[in-house]
């Protein structure tokens, strides 16, 4: 027979999913293998055309098989009755030594096939993989081989064999020199599909290490693999970060700063004038009306501050200052930094109870004669818990200025100790977390009340060197002041701008906060209360009161009572006139900026060309 075929016919073993199995009377075709469980007879089964229809008509009525059978071949088809399969001689039915090859050769009219069957593991698990090589000659002459069919036996019903397989033999050939095919093992078609589909891994395995230093060389950027290209956007935030942002940011804060100085001023002139206006109608006219909301709530800030002046002017400072110097267990940075959290604390609910005061005056100048009482109950219970929520703040404000003057007094380097610890403590609690662009906005406010507060605390230090300090002081004094002011400015750049970064924002996000002060400024009701600057200068006040009045009463000439009452006055009245003009120039100044910058905002979104 022969077994090249007329055009592209290949020879393929075909396996039926479903076929029917032999009887035991009838004769079986071909010896098989180990590992198909149908039994043959005497080794050498003749091929009949009647069986063969048997069988077809047999396999059609049969819905199911036990075992897997191999179709009729194209070969044995063509050979007729002359064909024999020839079963290897071996004792184990044609299984190498490896365990995972079965082989049988066929012979017919002087044609040698050669079927070769191999069994290899399937990866998970389910069952075995079954592939047949087919090699055959013609005559002595031909070499076609044909190939595969392959399927797992059953569906996965039978399970891989627990032995493990060897690695594949070298191929053998047949009398001919022809050579049969084997199926690699998965390590081997592993290693070849990586060098297939990453053919630069291999080359650069071979590759010798002075080629790969000449192509470092000649690859371009050297830090290719861990930078990307630069932009330019990128290179505008670097601009930005560097130079834009920290300087909208720093006018930011300082505009802040003069609003929370214009409040602090009008509470030392502006409340004092009008009650003082609001008694002398009384007085002149001898006539009582209800007071209105707002002098309600004047007479409720001065009643705050008249009380935390009193409580604090009867705290012995040097006591405290004693106290805090001399502790071994907490150091004076950790005092500081507490009694800040703190700070911050009583500013953020100091402006929930200021409004709630000022809610039920509002309520009680409005209200009618039947709900009095209960406006009058309410305010009462209201201005109590402002004062004593800001006598509270007040003591914690004197506690901390008390800590900052030590640090500055001391000589063992503990006003660098404080500086560093606090605000790069800031910088770690602020900087790598995630803000949104209120949070940030809240943020730029707190900096500015703080930046107030630090005010305050070194007219507190200059208030104290001025009592007790000996010999040449102001100098070092001045030093320290422009180091603290130094450090703070720096640390909130240096904040906001990596904020800014991390949270992509740009500069002109700070632009719009200003605006948003600058209306503030003006009384231009915003859209959102949560953008206003909320700062209660009451305790501050108190604190500044409380330092400037021994510095006024030792400066007080000796004298009869008249005369230093004469001095109470002038000295009174020369600070009252000196603040108020302080009050005008900070006031208009803030005025004219906000005038000037919301028309240039407006001006800017009505034409965007417009810087």
């Amino acid at each position: 027979m022969a077994l090249r075929s007329s055009g592209s016919r290949k020879l393929s073993f075909e396996i039926l999913g479903k076929s029917g199995s032999f009887e035991e009377g009838e004769r079986s075709l071909f010896y098989r293998s180990n590992s198909d469980p149908v039994q043959s007879l005497n080794g050498v089964a003749q091929f009949s055309r009647s069986s063969r229809k048997k069988r077809k008509h047999r396999k059609k009525k049969e819905a199911t098989a036990e075992f897997p059978i191999i179709l009729e071949d194209p070969v044995v088809k063509r050979s007729g009755s002359d064909s024999v399969l020839v079963e290897s001689n071996s004792d184990n039915y044609g299984i190498r030594d490896n365990g995972n090859v079965n082989e049988l050769s066929y012979v017919a009219g002087g044609s040698v096939v050669v079927v070769e069957e191999s069994v290899c593991q399937n990866v998970c698990g389910f069952g075995e993989l079954r592939q047949r090589n087919v090699s055959g000659v013609v005559g002595g002459g031909g070499e076609e081989m044909a190939t595969v069919a392959a399927r797992p036996d059953e569906g996965g019903v039978e399970v891989s064999s627990s032995k493990e397989p060897l690695p594949p033999a070298p191929p053998q050939s047949v009398a001919n020199g022809n050579v049969v095919n084997k199926l690699e093992t998965t390590e081997s078609l592993d290693w070849k599909r990586l060098m297939v589909e990453d053919p630069h891994y291999l080359y650069t395995v071979d590759k010798s290490p002075v080629k790969y230093f000449l192509e470092e060389m000649n690859n371009g950027n050297s830090l290719r693999s861990t930078t990307t290209l630069g932009s330019e956007k990128g290179r505008e935030r670097v601009y930005d970060t560097i130079f834009r942002l920290p300087w909208r940011c720093e006018v930011l804060i300082d505009v802040g700063f003069f609003v929370c100085f214009d409040s602090f001023l009008s509470l030392l002139t502006i409340m004092p004038t009008r009650i003082l206006i609001t008694l002398w109608r009384l007085l002149t006219t001898r006539q009582f009306k209800r007071p209105s909301a707002a002098e309600l709530c004047d007479f409720g800030c001065f009643a705050v501050l008249a009380c935390g002046v009193i409580l604090l002017e009867r705290t012995d400072i040097s006591l405290i200052y004693h106290m805090i110097r001399g502790q071994g267990t907490i150091k004076l940075y950790v005092v500081y930094n507490i009694l800040e959290i703190f700070d911050k604390l009583c500013q953020s609910f100091g402006g929930d109870v200021l409004e709630t005061l000022f809610n039920s005056a509002e309520g009680l100048a409005n209200c009618s004669q039947e709900k009095m009482r209960f406006w009058i109950r309410r305010f009462v219970s209201d201005q109590a818990l402002a004062m004593a929520f800001s006598i509270l703040h007040s003591f914690i404000l004197l506690a901390q200025a008390i800590t900052l003057s030590t640090c500055i007094v001391a000589h063992n380097n503990a006003l660098f100790a404080l500086l560093v610890s606090n605000n790069f403590a800031e910088i770690k609690s602020n900087v790598f977390k995630r803000f949104s662009k209120d949070n940030i906005h809240r943020l730029v406010y707190s900096d500015s009340v703080e930046r107030f507060h630090i005010s305050a605390f070194l007219l507190f230090v200059l208030a104290q060197n001025i009592l007790e300090a000996e010999g040449p002081w102001f100098k070092s004094f001045l030093l320290n002041a422009l180091v603290v002011f130094f450090c703070e400015t720096l640390i909130d750049i240096i904040k906001h701008s990596f904020l800014a970064k991390f949270n992509d924002m740009k500069p002109i996000a700070y632009s719009e906060f200003l605006e948003d002060l600058c209306k503030q400024t003006l009384n231009i009701q915003t859209q959102d209360s949560k953008k206003n600057l909320t700062f209660v200068p009451l305790a501050p006040a108190c604190v500044v009161i409380r330092v400037l009045t021994p510095v006024y009463a030792a400066h007080l000439p000796y004298g009869p009572l008249p005369w230093r009452f004469f001095w109470i006055l002038l000295l009174i009245s020369m600070t009252y006139v000196m603040l108020t003009s302080l009050k005008v120039m900070i006031g208009m100044g803030l005025q004219k900026h906000a005038t000037w910058y919301v028309n240039r905002c407006r001006r800017g979104k009505q034409h965007p060309h417009f810087d």
